[in-house]
């Protein structure tokens, strides 16, 4: 498996991962004091406040994006662009999807957004080397 491969797998656990930040960091509290409710987990996320509600956001936007990476690398390989290529290209939105979600739970919004647009673009450098 080719290393964008194993980038892709660890874009589509980015946002699990990120979550499972929020929902750890409230393990200990029990789920009458706010702690993570599984019986309602939409209804818990609506009552989350500062960094957590910045880390479900995250998570969702994580979301959000993979369809454009996926199908950036998927296409690029597929139309056998050097792989050396498409790997540096993964890691970089590897790398730009991890420092997105450090400033979204850090709250720096200015430095979040240029991070996504950086992420944005270089799933559609993917798409030029096609």
């Amino acid at each position: 498996m080719s290393i964008a491969n194993w980038c892709v797998l660890a874009a589509c656990f980015l946002p699990v991962i990120t979550v499972g930040l929020a929902k750890g960091s409230l393990g200990k509290v029990s789920r009458k004091n706010g702690g993570y409710d599984n019986h309602h987990p939409r209804d818990w996320e609506s009552k989350l406040t500062g960094w957590q509600q910045r880390a479900i956001a995250a998570q969702k936007n994580g979301f959000e994006a993979l369809p454009l990476f996926i199908a950036g690398v998927v296409l690029a390989q597929q139309a056998h662009v050097e792989q050396g290529r498409v790997d540096g290209l993964a890691i970089a939105f590897i790398i730009l999807r991890c420092l997105y979600v450090a400033a979204y739970l850090m709250d720096k919004s200015t430095l979040r957004s240029l991070i996504w647009f950086g992420g944005v673009g270089v799933s559609v450098a993917m798409f030029s080397l096609i």
